[in-house]
């Protein structure tokens, strides 16, 4: 790992010094962190091992929050206020913005409680404590394999979780480690009233839109503030207007020194879901066949919505959120093949597996495990693209798997004839769905999304590969090629069914309909081929569902194996949505030769950027105006302000939001990015080029207080001068 190192202003001391720094490689469990305490020392840090995690006493584990279940937050104040990313709480703006008060574009702020502003929804969780329950779950399926011991695990994951509920605010699951080699239950403690608190206008918070996504520099402003309400005794309440400002048990101070080069930083939070373990043989399917696939259908519904959305404020604000998440991962997919190939994973990985193999040979239990992994990739491999067409393409639009959901719930409610509360709740969540499915439809994009999946899907399955349903429907509709006929087969499904257009629709459902006239609308005959279970047991027998009982059987022996072969290291599991932290330092890289990315950026490369009127580069005029006049107040440094850094911590989605914390234990920044060099890194990470790309908090604050005018915000903090 890297020493203190003394910065020379020599070009070639600096090129020198970067090629030689590794990145910081782990998402580390927090209650197993003193396996690692000495090497953070080393590092930088400057707390205890309790400081970090203590389930007996308040630690920094306690200012961390799993935001929405999808993103990280951090409590900065003893009031209850949150910071994430502006892209964690896009969808929270979006849907409070209007054409008249559009506070997406124009950004927002509370000056007071009154004005925070509640979202239906958006929850919060603190983790209470973790407990290792290995022992009690290897104990409960000792002896059994396949689908007895998969269901025999479930039943005591939820006997153990349900023990460890103590009311009706706790929430408890047990999550497997190293492909089901361990468990470990973690309890947690839910808050349901979350307010917005403040925005930037987008062209801040989302300063530099696709085109930068996934890049470094970075000049985005990429936060949002929220705050946690509670009842008056502090325990967690549905929303009430009289909820007052949670008091939390510890939050965070911030610093706003500044950071350079070689500093020490941590990023706490809930990164989502990585497979490192992954064999080669998943590789070359992902590469080849499963990524570009997804990439091709999201940029179908990205182009479809983006000349919607380019034709009118009230569209655009409709579909940014929807827009907003696909984008991410387009760009994602494409950057995580290029980089895979780039760097030769599968080659590596070959490499590691032909060694494996070797050392295996002489172990009864893991002999031949690759020669059975090599016979279940061919096995799906002919199937994987019809396969990724279920969610990324006939599931994409929305009245689709809206039509399976009320069939089968009014099936449901068929069977239980004369329950009028049964019938109550499934109405209940059907005029729900249909609140959110017309929020965002658009005839013009669904319709064409809609068509050209189809006919994408034609193109690239070879006829005799496609299923029943869909051969039937090209040949009724067939008018000389694919694009036209499926643009012909979408004409007559909008015109004719009740399940697409919205109004159509609440007018049927408000019928009260038969369940014959739900099975004998067209579309909703289309949808139903379409259930996810029921697609793969018609199209594909038992082979899908032979892949993954075998594959998940190889994976557990083959960690198994891992563990084995390397017993006295100390090894981290992958990302599986739970509490974690990786620590490293800040740190510059060089790309490629004759390249040096700094670790800051800063305002000036705001300005440099900046196209007036551009949908990703424009700016607000009082940053322009407060920019001319260096108007950093107490934020800015040497004459300009920081608004981006980076460190060569490990992180992945679901660390967005998460906390970037010095050595004392302080907020410097927030984590928002990872960089296109290192988007292999959900499968393998890179020791050299691995960066994560954080918002300085000090930006955060001077958009905050200069900007938004939110000093009352800014009195709250714990300033750490």
């Amino acid at each position: 790992m890297m020493k203190k190192t003394v910065y020379l202003l020599l070009c070639a001391m600096v090129f020198s010094f970067v090629n030689t720094v590794k990145a910081d490689e782990g998402m580390w469990i927090p209650m197993l962190i003193g396996k690692n305490y000495e090497q953070m020392k080393k590092q930088g840090f400057k707390l205890t091992a309790k400081d970090l995690y203590n389930a007996n006493g308040s630690s920094l584990k306690d200012a961390i929050v799993h935001f929405g279940g999808f993103c990280t937050g951090e409590i900065v104040s003893d009031k209850g206020l949150i910071f994430t990313n502006h892209h964690c709480g896009y969808d929270a703006i979006a849907s409070n913005s209007t054409a008249q008060n559009n506070i997406l574009d124009n950004g927002f702020y509370a000056k007071n409680y009154g004005e925070e502003k509640p979202i239906d929804g958006l929850f919060v969780r603190f983790l209470q404590r973790m407990e290792d329950v290995t022992a009690q779950v290897n104990e409960a399926t000792k002896g059994l394999k396949g689908a007895e011991k998969a269901s025999k695990m479930l039943e005591v994951f939820n006997t153990i979780s349900k023990a460890a509920v103590t009311g009706p605010t706790i929430e408890a699951n047990v999550k497997d480690f190293y492909k089901s080699n361990q468990f470990i239950l973690f309890v947690y403690e839910r808050f349901d009233d979350i307010r917005l608190v403040g925005a930037p206008p987008q062209n801040i918070g989302k300063y530099g839109g696709d085109t930068d996504n996934w890049e470094w520099p970075r000049q985005t402003g990429d936060f949002s503030v929220f705050r946690v309400y509670a009842a008056k005794n502090n325990a967690p309440a549905k929303y009430a207007a009289d909820n007052v400002p949670y008091k939390p048990k510890k939050f965070l101070p911030v610093s706003i020194k500044g950071v350079k080069n070689g500093d020490f930083s941590i990023v706490y939070g809930y990164p989502g879901r990585t497979d490192r373990y992954l064999t080669s043989y998943g590789v070359d399917l992902a590469t080849e066949k499963v990524s570009p696939t997804i990439v091709k259908l999201r940029d179908i519904r990205l182009k479809a919505w983006k000349a919607e959305m380019d034709k009118s404020v009230e569209t655009r604000l409709k579909l940014s959120s929807k827009y907003a998440n696909i984008a991410n991962y387009w760009k994602y997919y494409i950057g995580q093949t290029e980089q895979l190939k780039r760097l030769k994973v599968a080659e590596s990985k070959r490499k590691d597996e032909k060694a494996f193999t070797e050392w295996a040979a002489q172990k009864t239990e893991f002999a031949g495990l690759m020669e059975q992994y090599d016979q279940i990739y061919k096995s799906i491999d002919p199937i994987s693209v019809q396969r990724t067409y279920i969610n990324e393409g006939f599931l994409a639009s929305a009245w689709v798997p809206n039509a399976i959901s009320i069939g089968r719930a009014w099936n449901a409610m068929d069977q239980k004839k004369g329950d009028d509360a049964f019938a109550a709740q499934v109405k209940g969540g059907v005029d729900k769905t249909l609140a959110t499915y017309q929020e965002t439809y658009n005839e013009t994009a669904d319709k064409k999304i809609f068509a050209q999946i189809l006919a994408s899907f034609y193109n690239d399955v070879p006829v005799k590969s496609q299923p029943k349903f869909f051969s039937e429907i090209a040949e009724k509709y067939w008018t000389g090629n694919p694009e036209a006929t499926f643009q012909k087969y979408a004409d007559y499904l909008w015109e004719n069914s009740n399940f697409i257009k919205p109004e159509k629709l609440k007018m049927f459902m408000a019928s009260n309909p038969s369940l014959d006239a739900i099975k004998n609308d067209p579309g909703y005959k289309y949808a139903v081929n379409l259930y996810p279970a029921d697609y793969v047991k018609t199209n594909f027998g038992s082979v899908v569902a032979d892949f993954e009982s075998k594959k998940e059987e190889l994976d557990n022996l083959y960690l198994k194996a891992i563990l084995e072969k390397n017993a006295g290291k100390i090894m981290y599991p992958d990302a599986n949505s739970t509490m974690r932290l990786s620590y490293g330092n800040v740190q510059d890289y060089s790309p490629k030769d004759g390249i040096v990315y700094k670790t800051t950026t800063t305002i000036d490369g705001v300005m440099q950027k900046y196209i007036p009127g551009d949908s990703e580069f424009d700016l607000p005029a009082n940053l322009i105006e407060n920019y001319n006049k260096k108007n950093f107040g107490q934020y800015g440094n040497d004459g300009t302000l920081t608004v981006g850094f980076i460190t060569n911590n490990d992180i992945t989605g679901g660390n967005s939001g998460s906390p970037v914390i010095n050595g004392k234990g302080e907020l410097i920044g927030l984590a928002f990015d990872g960089n296109w060099e290192a988007m292999s890194g959900d499968i393998a990470f890179d020791k050299q080029f691995k960066r994560t790309i954080c918002v300085d908090v000090r930006y955060v604050l001077w958009c905050i207080d200069v900007l938004g005018g939110a000093k009352n915000l800014i009195d709250e903090l714990e300033l750490r001068k």
